[in-house]
């Protein structure tokens, strides 16, 4: 653990050593950015030290994440990240571009891009000893919570608004953890999980508040710089010179702001190390019931004022984003920008986005969303080398998913019925 050497406030700068403190900073209440021995890191380890690794998982990357890689035999714990990335040739030729990839965290062992945050809190969770985990969720970090705790026997507790779909709540449920839904938002769940945490001693998960959470979600930007190295060969050979004029811009929905920061860190973390020379473009996109980021970011200020988020996107209706300042910082640092769609443009993506085999849930479809606006008013095109994340499966919201197509016809069984409907 040598190589976690402390926290430092986003806000204010302050640094805090290992054991000196656990979410916020007690100053002024700003998110933590854990601080690592880059130094060290880098005496030890070379980029291809971990290229060379055979495991696929987000633990190929453990000498930059500062939890132990968890012992015994292979759980869904050991099996977060490691998503694929399929290329989009079709869309991308509806969009007018030449280079569209989508990154899908649907394949994780829950469906969802929150196991892997999830995977390094439970792994933190072993290391402290703590007998339960807390978190508040609208539900997929509420599943994947449940589902690595269950790896693994860890104890978990999860508050839930009683509006999350069923979908999510039965993954809650199937994976034994102890489920209460809240009469209230996602924001009333978080501040009631904090409350049992402080009351109880338990170690609270909470998106935006336990530093380690954006550790693990920084793992996605380690795998897209790895999947990057590969593609950027490909990409040069084709266009020559000017890819190296053409970074790659990442497009990520953003609800609390915890993805889009911790992908930013990851990014970060490998410049420092100097094993990247150039930061990704990252772009954030929010539906419009639920935009307190990025009206932040348009009115050029790191001021998050709360909205009253309303979305058919339940996994970033948030009313105050607790990940906003870093979330704004993500886009402003890399050359970013925001970009607001309504939930017509989110279901739409959706069944864009079927149609080539990828089944998105409304989350996950808002970043392609975005990418269209984005292609239709000039903000990428043409050669621009663009990377979606889907952030989780259709499968967590089917009622939504049905919204974004026809229903399917009732006939009765004869050769003239199906006739009638070909």
């Amino acid at each position: 653990m040598g190589k976690f050497i402390g926290y430092r406030c986003s806000l204010c700068g302050t640094e805090y050593a290992p054991n000196e403190i656990t979410y916020t900073c007690p100053k002024d209440g700003g998110n933590l950015d854990v601080v690592l021995d880059y130094d060290a890191i880098k005496n030890k380890y070379k980029p291809d030290d971990i290229l060379s690794r055979h495991d696929p998982s987000l633990w190929r990357y453990s000498p930059l994440v500062p939890v132990p890689v968890p012992q015994g035999e292979a759980t869904p714990l050991h099996a977060a990240g490691g998503t694929p990335v399929f290329k989009l040739t079709s869309l991308a030729e509806k969009l007018g571009l030449q280079n569209l990839w989508l990154k899908d965290e649907s394949r994780n062992p829950t469906a969802s891009f929150k196991d892997r945050a999830s995977a390094i809190v439970v792994a933190r969770a072993q290391e402290l000893r703590s007998k339960i985990i807390v978190t508040a969720s609208t539900g997929n970090a509420g599943a994947a919570l449940a589902g690595m705790s269950a790896a693994v026997g860890q104890k978990a507790v999860i508050f839930a608004p009683k509006s999350a779909p069923q979908a999510k709540v039965a993954q809650l449920l199937i994976f034994g953890a102890k489920v209460i839904l809240v009469d209230g938002t996602y924001d009333d769940a978080f501040d009631l999980t904090i409350k049992c945490a402080d009351e109880f001693g338990w170690y609270c998960r909470n998106t935006g508040y336990n530093p380690f959470t954006a550790e693990g979600k920084k793992t996605a930007a380690f795998e897209i710089w790895e999947w990057w190295r590969g593609a950027h060969r490909d990409f040069h050979k084709r266009v020559g010179d000017e890819a190296d004029h053409q970074p790659l811009t990442v497009f990520v929905s953003v609800g609390d702001g915890n993805i889009i920061s911790g992908i930013h860190k990851g990014f970060k973390d490998l410049v420092k190390l100097g094993w990247m020379t150039r930061m990704p473009r990252i772009i954030g996109v929010q539906a419009e019931g639920s935009a307190a980021i990025a009206n932040a970011f348009h009115g050029n200020t790191e001021t998050i004022t709360p909205v009253s988020a309303k979305t058919i996107a339940d996994s970033i209706s948030v009313d105050l984003p607790r990940d906003g300042v870093r979330a704004v910082r993500a886009a402003k640092e890399t050359n970013g920008t925001y970009i607001l769609v309504s939930d017509d443009d989110i279901l739409k993506a959706i069944a864009e986005l079927g149609r080539v085999g990828i089944f998105a849930e409304p989350a996950g479809a808002t970043a392609y969303a975005g990418l269209v606006k984005a292609a239709g008013s000039g903000v990428v095109g043409g050669e621009d080398p663009v990377l979606v994340l889907n952030t989780g499966s259709g499968l967590k919201d089917v009622r939504a998913a049905m919204q974004s197509v026809r229903e399917a016809p009732v006939i009765e069984p004869t050769l003239e019925a199906v006739k009638k409907v070909l």
